[in-house]
């Protein structure tokens, strides 16, 4: 897998995650648990796809 695929997939789990933490805050019976879990691997998910960036 090239970087160039690499980072392509992991800006594809990004929109995925922030879709799902959209959804769960728009939901009456949101576990603010889980949206907190989802918002920290979209940040981990964004740092490597800046760290894989800049390198």
């Amino acid at each position: 897998m090239t970087l160039s695929s690499h980072l392509q997939e992991l800006r594809k789990k990004h929109q995925s995650l922030s879709e799902a933490v959209e959804a769960a805050q728009r939901s009456l019976g949101a576990d603010d648990l889980e949206i907190a879990k989802l918002k920290k691997q979209k940040l981990q998910l964004k740092e490597e796809i800046s760290r894989l960036s800049t390198n």
